[in-house]
């Protein structure tokens, strides 16, 4: 593992660990249905599915969209090399899960700065016997380390797919789009960016609640236009797939997504809503209630 990141001792990791503070990582983890998260996180968890009821909607469309996204680029596009950024908690199919099944050399490549997505970083290395896996422990904001350590499973010199889902709305402008920018430019010549933003275009009131219970909270949450989305891509040089930037639901639609566990009705009348998350079913989703752009790009 880069940067002998899985080394590190397990005490040092836990003092890293602020279970004090809400982190993005372990929110997204809860409002998945997974378990590798805080009280604090629960309880912002709970404030957004407050604020907006259905807002589970977004983040496991997402994950779904990420899922297509990286079928379409290995499959269609035969991209066997990815970087994802932002990697979070191993839950659902990850990346290297999702490529491998297509092309079972697909190297891949996780980065995060969370102790506790990095304690439960080996779930991410279970790589095939014929591809293989890496984690570094970075952040978004050090993409210059990111990229040396990168290189050591990656080849710059043949296509990688960045991907970029649910980090940039944790980033102002004065960094995301200038490391995007640096992260493109390493990138080859058939290479792909694979990308998912929350934006208040869709419906801004219930995505503008969601934004204050994360701000009183201390998170960045710039909420981004399609135009905005769009420029990731454009001013980068990027040619963008069909359909474009599209609400994440709309990304090329196939009816897989995973379902949801099944429970007992009357057990789960005695569930809150944070607990309720992951019995839920995901295709009854509406226009109303998607507030995430999402799409990919390929570099000429």
């Amino acid at each position: 593992m880069s940067g002998d990141a899985l080394g590190q001792d397990p005490a040092e990791l836990r003092r890293r660990i602020d279970t004090t503070k809400a982190h993005p990582a372990r929110v997204y983890d809860v409002l998945l249905g997974g378990k590798d998260n805080y009280p604090v996180d629960r309880n912002a968890a709970a404030a957004a599915l407050a604020a907006n009821p259905r807002g589970y909607l977004d983040v496991r469309h997402n994950r779904d969209f990420l899922r297509r996204a990286v079928t379409a680029v290995a499959a269609e596009g035969g991209i066997r090399q990815f970087l994802d950024i932002g990697t979070g908690l191993p839950t659902q199919e990850n990346v290297h899960q999702i490529a491998q099944r297509i092309t079972p050399d697909a190297r891949v490549v996780y980065v995060d700065n969370d102790p506790v997505v990095l304690a439960h970083a080996r779930a991410l290395l279970t790589s095939g016997p014929e591809g293989r896996t890496d984690y570094i422990d970075a952040d978004f904001r050090e993409p210059k380390q990111i990229l040396e350590q990168a290189v050591e499973t990656l080849d710059f010199t043949q296509p990688v797919a960045l991907v970029l889902v649910a980090i940039l709305h944790f980033v102002e402008d004065a960094d995301a789009y200038p490391i995007v920018r640096g992260l493109v430019d390493t990138l080859p010549s058939g290479s792909r960016l694979v990308l998912s933003h929350l934006t208040e275009d869709l419906n801004a009131e219930d995505i503008r609640a969601v934004q204050r219970t994360f701000t009183e909270r201390g998170f960045t949450f710039v909420l981004r236009s399609r135009a905005e989305v769009e420029r990731f891509f454009t001013e980068n040089g990027l040619i963008l797939d069909e359909p474009g930037v599209v609400p994440a639901h709309h990304w090329r639609p196939d009816g897989d997504a995973p379902a949801p566990e099944t429970a007992d009705p009357a057990f789960l009348a005695t569930l809150d809503a944070v607990d309720k998350v992951r019995y839920l079913d995901i295709s009854d989703v509406t226009d109303a209630d998607i507030n995430v752009y999402v799409a990919t790009g390929v570099k000429p």
